[in-house]
């Protein structure tokens, strides 16, 4: 009796992974030893992947609009990287779609190097430096093309140079090569904690965000070509599924249950700084993933304050995302598991 129904269950599990179109997932991200994409990792980490019946890949990229480059080129199926880059590529007639969020503040942070930060006063202060960013059009760019505007700039009124994440941002700062950085944690934090830069702009919580975009300013996500999303529904429930339930578990874990799981590479050789790192932005991931209608609004707003080519009559924001997977996710796993 037990071999029948353990045969059963084995039969109603594989039925289900069989529903899957593409059972072979290639994502792309820029950085993911930063904080910023924590959720892919625990889920990649966690086997989470695996259990919903994918076998995924993932490829580091040096920013975000690497990562985007590699899915529109037909390398790569999926992105994790921010919701706004939806937005761009709608301007640009090539549809893409968010389909589960994993980071609800962009946790990205604008520091000026320690020996300029007494000049500083604000925005248009920044007018002729070197801004170092993870790559040049990714959402580190981004934070800064905003700040720049509410100063009266514009982005050509800065240097902007891709220095990746991690460790290069240190390095970056050290060897003087950039004036300031607009990056994520764990390195601005270390760079801040040894006195070698001072934070002027952060979005390392909903709160410090509110403050610089006044609203929700979605984040890290998976998004795909809506095409992707049409021919492989099932495909994508399962990713949907994965994310959702490391989001769900994050929320119950300790900071040390986190640095148990995380690779000890993307520590930088400093556990307990990654440790503080952490609880700096970990009310900025992701309950449920699911995409407010206002975020997508102070999205739009925010990159039209400074790309002309953008405007929000112009922009069909319910194209850039949908809720419709996390929704069955969460109904799926509950969140209190």
């Amino acid at each position: 009796m037990r071999k029948l129904v353990g045969f059963a269950l084995l039969f109603a599990v594989a039925s289900v992974h069989a529903q899957i179109e593409k059972r072979d997932v290639h994502i792309a991200v820029g950085g993911k030893v930063a904080l910023y994409y924590l959720p892919l990792t625990i889920t990649e980490r966690l086997g989470y992947f695996k259990d919903e019946g994918l076998n995924v890949r993932i490829s580091d990229f040096a920013g975000g609009t690497r990562s985007l480059e590699a899915v529109v080129g037909g390398s790569a199926d999926v992105v994790n990287g921010s919701y706004e880059h939806t937005i761009n590529m709608q301007s640009k007639k090539i549809p893409f779609q968010a389909f589960v969020l994993s980071g609800s503040a962009p946790q990205i942070t604008v520091a000026i190097s320690s020996k300029l930060a007494a000049n500083y006063k604000s925005p248009k202060d920044l007018k002729g430096l070197k801004v170092g960013v993870s790559a040049p059009g990714s959402s580190t760019n981004m934070v800064v093309n905003y700040l720049l505007a509410k100063g009266g700039l514009k982005p050509a009124d800065v240097s902007i140079i891709g220095i990746g994440a991690g460790a290069n941002v240190i390095s970056a700062v050290d060897q003087g090569r950039v004036d300031v950085i607009s990056q994520t944690d764990p390195a601005v934090t270390i760079l801040e904690k040894d006195g070698k830069v001072k934070v002027i702009a952060e979005t390392r919580t909903p709160e410090g965000t509110e403050k610089l975009f006044g609203g929700p300013m979605p984040a890290a996500s998976f998004y795909a070509p809506i095409e992707f999303l049409k021919k492989n529904p099932n495909t994508v429930q399962a990713l949907t599924n994965a994310m959702v339930r490391a989001l769900l578990w994050m929320q119950e874990a300790s900071p040390q249950q986190i640095l148990d799981t995380v690779p000890e590479e993307y520590t930088l050789g400093n556990k307990a700084m990654y440790l503080f790192a952490y609880n700096n932005v970990k009310t900025a991931y992701s309950k449920d993933g699911m995409i407010s209608d206002a975020g997508a609004k102070t999205t739009l707003k925010a990159l039209a304050s400074f790309n002309p080519a953008i405007t929000p009559a112009g922009i069909n924001l319910a194209q850039t995302y949908t809720n419709e997977f996390a929704v069955k996710a969460l109904a799926k796993y509950g969140k209190k598991k």
